[in-house]
């Protein structure tokens, strides 16, 4: 089913980025659906509400209609939010908001990096780990922090499938490694 709902994600999502495109609105429909997919994650009470079939299909429906101008000014949003509730996929927004920011990405050419750290970065930190990111890969990075304590000091950023990992964790187990061979 997993497999499935991602297909399925990845179907919805390519139809609003085509529309978002023919429309020249692409990146403003996919912070709407982002939007939407994180109030949707975010509240349970919305989630048990739109998900509980004790609820009748027109009060759910009430309610989306009433939230929706508020998250989603566009037309285009609020009826894929609409459509989704009807068929009873509502629960692939969040699948649906990371397929369509893939997609969005590989158009645009930019790549996301995930980059943790022991501690939070300050903004030069990361501009400058991003620019390094951008020199290696010949393209636009966005820069996704994280902090890991475990990391002791030093940065791991990952790219893809590229991870290259600074972190002193790694070099502590590399040098117990060398020294125990």
């Amino acid at each position: 089913m997993a497999m499935l709902g991602g297909s399925v994600a990845r179907r919805y999502a390519r139809a609003l980025f085509g529309i978002g495109v023919d429309a020249g609105n692409f990146e403003a429909l996919g912070q709407e659906i982002g939007e939407l997919a994180t109030l949707w994650t975010s509240s349970p009470d919305l989630r048990e509400l739109l998900e509980n079939p004790v609820f009748r299909p027109e009060e759910k429906r009430r309610v989306l209609e009433q939230l929706l101008p508020r998250v989603a000014p566009t037309a285009e949003v609020r009826r894929l939010a609409l459509l989704l509730l009807e068929r009873r996929r509502i629960m692939l927004l969040p699948a649906i908001a990371r397929a369509y920011r893939d997609i969005a990405d590989a158009h645009t050419g930019r790549l996301r990096a995930r980059v943790t750290s022991a501690e939070p970065l300050t903004a030069t930190a990361v501009d400058r780990v991003r620019r390094a990111l951008e020199e290696r890969t010949g393209k636009k990075v966005i820069v996704e922090t994280a902090v890991d304590a475990s990391l002791i000091g030093g940065v791991v950023a990952q790219v893809g499938d590229l991870v290259l990992d600074g972190s002193v964790r790694t070099q502590l187990a590399d040098l117990r490694t060398k020294l125990l061979n």
